[in-house]
């Protein structure tokens, strides 16, 4: 103590014992046997130490430095009180010098007369009790404080009346907190030798007993921890030790405290610990790790450790607190479940486990790669809401299992993308140990493309059948049709009336039809082969445009357009002249109103891209031969059976369906394909693309794939619904220097725009989406950010979706399918472009 007063600071002896300035003082080798010593000094107004304020204890502690500060500002408080009752005579002198200054005071202050009634009341005071001065000063103190005078207040006062200074601590309790705790002293005043008035000094400590509560709640949680809560100094020397580390670890405090951590600690990780200590000692901070310990019994248990600081009252470090929790079970359950979920995650069919309510528990990586799905955005989710375009057929199934015990069959999903997939699926009712179904277990294998090879075998051979069919029905109409054919020469010659004659000219115009059709047969049966030369494609366009203008109705207006350094292709000519006939004949039929033909005709340099996205191309230089029409257009399902022999949506002997058969098979025979773009109402776009004779050289076109233009990070939202030319496209800007967000719809774009629209430089949007089509999702990033950059692309119908773009406010479009130096050049151009042109 002595100390405290001199030096005027904290002084605090964490162990006696240990120290060698007390360790042989008879205060700490004998009765009361002191250990632990905290003194704070008692300062007045005049920077004099006039005390100490002292905490001693039998055990020996670490204080924190929340628990230092609380010693000094109580020893504060303490020195407040004595420095208010040196004054208070003084006080009592003048009334109003009282007023002036107890008024400004945090202390509750009121002076009781012998009558027990107020004559003074400050407004502390008032405050405390919640009632105006004149609800107090002239009342007695009875009829103020009526609810607790009986019991707390009378026989307290009274005592101060007879002479006796009273103290004692109050709880005013109250609903929404801990309430408020006060120290209350009675001062009595004499004059003579009777007190004539008390003086009462009411001093709120709710902070003081409120953390004094909290450090005693706080010794009862450490001490009571399952955790292992350890103090030791930045020698590793261990000064705390409480019952969970007693319970982890199996020594017990007695056994720890003064000793090295370095006990516990296995010797290929204690220079682990050695970074830790230099780390805590140069003020950085070390959080929470996991590591090794060795117990009293020579076991290695895992523990996970959380580390903090331990400061003196200038914030230097003077040691370290532990936090350690045995993990050592958790650890082997997580192995066993990782090794587990390896396995699980090596197969490549999806495999997955429900509730019987068919919320998913687990799926694995087989089942990320089929779905899309990672496996934090399934967990807990319905399976019959995600999978399944109708949820009540996986109710159905889920029943079957639960009452069968499993059930095997094929299913449609439905996967993140919501592209249709069939999968062969295996489920297994799952029970638990007492027999009850408990979860469901299923695994899916991906058929999907097993399917569709199978459709194309099976079309395949269907083909080749009709093919054969066709071919000896060809060969006997054949035989069937040539003597008509030379008959009707013969007749003509024998009979010259008029009658006769046109009678005649009927027969040899339906049979030379039969004829053609049955050439346009065995050209689709046997395959077209013929004389193969150089073709320039205008010379070809020139003879069919005669044609069109000739027979064709008037209310079709025919466009060409045709490159004056257009390449040449391989091939025969009459072929390719039937393949365009063909597609123009079409086109008249779609247009019985009239409308409008265009025959275009471009050179194109295929890539990678393109190919990956058009499994019929292959890469490499074409003449694109397009035929475009207004026309009534055709829906999914006819597109997809446009190519099928005799498949036709003409009216009765309108069309033989052979048309577009022969057309594939001449396309094909010279190395080319067919691609085709139409919608109801919409029109219809055929593209034939031809190899081209006159490629440019390798060399050339390697130069120009290295100066292909690259972006420089910019960030690209990229809109499709087809998740392959999402994917390629995606894969070609990020490789060429672009960020890519994707979306699948236009509703998703549009969320995803309006969450990054500070990044996002470019939209690259598809005209046609389901959910909202490309022209509404325009119409909605342009309300959102009018300056947005957008380019629009489409594969339908090029002319009128670019108007549709043009009047949605934007002038860039891409005609799917796009290569990528189409692509890469369209995006820098839009992006360098200046804003006043857009």
């Amino acid at each position: 103590c002595g100390h405290t007063i001199q030096q005027r600071e904290l002084f605090i002896i964490p162990d006696a014992r240990r120290d060698e300035r007390f360790a042989n003082n008879p205060l700490v080798k004998a009765e009361p046997n002191i250990c632990f010593y905290a003194g704070a000094p008692l300062v007045n107004e005049d920077n004099i130490a006039l005390g100490a304020l002292c905490v001693m204890d039998h055990q020996p502690h670490t204080l924190s430095q929340a628990q230092k500060e609380m010693l000094q500002i109580l020893a504060r408080q303490v020195m407040t009180h004595l420095e208010l009752h040196r004054h208070s005579h003084k006080l009592i002198e003048s009334e109003e010098r009282l007023r002036l200054v107890t008024n400004n005071a945090r202390l509750g202050l009121v002076v009781v007369d012998r009558d027990r009634r107020y004559i003074y009341a400050n407004d502390a005071y008032c405050e405390i009790l919640g009632l105006p001065t004149s609800d107090i000063v002239g009342k007695r103190v009875p009829d103020v404080l009526t609810a607790v005078y009986d019991e707390q207040i009378r026989p307290r006062l009274d005592r101060a009346f007879s002479g006796e200074r009273v103290a004692y601590e109050l709880h005013k309790p109250d609903v929404s907190t801990e309430g408020h705790y006060y120290e209350v002293r009675y001062e009595p005043t004499k004059t003579g030798d009777t007190v004539t008035l008390v003086i009462v000094v009411i001093a709120n400590i709710t902070e003081r007993k409120l953390a004094e509560l909290s450090v005693k709640r706080l010794a009862a949680i450490v001490e009571y921890s399952e955790d292992a809560i350890i103090s030791k100094d930045l020698n590793g020397i261990i000064t705390s030790w409480n019952q969970g580390a007693q319970t982890i670890f199996g020594y017990s405090a007695e056994e720890m405290i003064g000793l090295s951590i370095l006990r516990l600690i296995p010797e290929e990780r204690q220079s682990e610990e050695a970074q830790i200590l230099a780390s805590i000692a140069r003020g950085e901070s070390v959080n929470h790790f996991e590591t090794q310990r060795r117990t009293k019994d020579g076991r290695l248990i895992d523990v996970s450790v959380t580390a903090s600081p331990l400061k003196d009252a200038s914030g230097k470090p003077i040691g370290v607190s532990k936090v350690a929790r045995d993990i050592t079970r958790r650890k082997k359950a997580e192995m066993q479940i990782a090794e587990q979920a390896a396995f699980l995650d090596k197969a490549r069919d999806a495999i997955l486990v429900q509730d019987l309510e068919g919320r998913i528990l687990f799926w694995n990586k087989g089942a990320e790669r089929i779905y899309g799905w990672a496996s934090h955005e399934v967990l807990d989710r319905n399976i019959g809401e995600l999978l399944y375009s109708v949820p009540a057929k996986f109710q159905e199934l889920n029943r079957q299992t639960i009452d069968q015990g499993e059930w095997n069959g094929e299913l449609q999903h439905l996967t993140k993308d919501r592209r249709e997939i069939i999968v062969e699926a295996r489920w297994t009712l799952i029970r638990n140990d007492a027999g009850r179904p408990k979860s469901i277990l299923a695994i899916n294998t991906d058929i999907t493309e097993k399917k569709k090879i199978e459709t194309q075998f099976m079309r395949a051979q269907r083909m080749e059948s009709i093919g054969t069919l066709a071919g000896g029905v060809a060969h006997d109409l054949n035989n069937i049709l040539s003597p008509i054919l030379l008959s009707i020469e013969v007749l003509k010659i024998r009979f010259n009336q008029p009658e006769a004659k046109i009678i005649l000219d009927t027969i040899e115009v339906s049979a030379r039809r039969g004829a053609d059709i049955v050439r346009q047969v065995l050209s689709f049966a046997r395959g077209v082969e013929g004389e193969r030369i150089e073709i320039q494609p205008k010379h070809l366009l020139k003879d069919l445009q005669s044609i069109v203008k000739d027979t064709f109705p008037k209310d079709i207006r025919l466009a060409f357009s045709v490159p004056h350094d257009s390449w040449t292709i391989l091939g025969d000519p009459t072929q390719v002249h039937q393949v365009l006939l063909n597609l123009c004949v079409n086109a008249r039929d779609a247009m019985p109103h009239g409308g409008n033909l265009s025959l275009l005709v471009e050179n194109c340099h295929l890539d990678e891209q393109y190919a990956a996205m058009n499994i019929q191309a292959v890469p490499g230089c074409y003449v694109v031969i397009s035929v475009v029409d207004s026309g009534t257009g055709m829906s999914p399902d006819v597109i997809d059976k446009i190519f099928e022999p005799f498949f036709t949506t003409k009216a009765p002997n309108k069309g033989t369906g052979l048309g577009l058969s022969t057309v594939m098979a001449v396309v094909k025979s010279h190395g080319g394909f067919v691609n085709v773009y139409s919608e109801p109402g919409k029109g219809t776009t055929f593209k034939v693309y031809l190899p081209a004779r006159d490629k440019p050289s390798e060399g050339g076109a390697e130069v120009d794939i290295i100066e292909l233009p690259r972006g420089n990070g910019e960030t690209i939202l990229l809109v499709d619904d087809e998740a392959s030319v999402l994917t390629i496209t995606s894969q070609t800007l990020q490789a060429f220097g672009y960020k890519v967000l994707t979306s699948t719809d236009g509703a998703d774009a549009l969320a995803v725009y309006v969450q990054h629209r500070h990044e996002i430089a470019l939209v690259l949007a598809d005209m046609m989406m389901p959910i909202m089509d490309g022209p509404s999702m325009i119409y909605a990033l342009k309300r959102v950010n009018s300056e947005v950059k957008i380019i629009a692309a489409s594969g339908l119908n090029t002319h009128e979706n670019a108007v549709k773009a043009s009047g949605a406010g934007i002038q860039h479009f891409l005609t799917k399918p796009y290569t990528a130096r189409t692509l890469l050049k369209t995006v820098r151009a839009v992006l360098d472009e200046p804003a006043f042109l857009r």
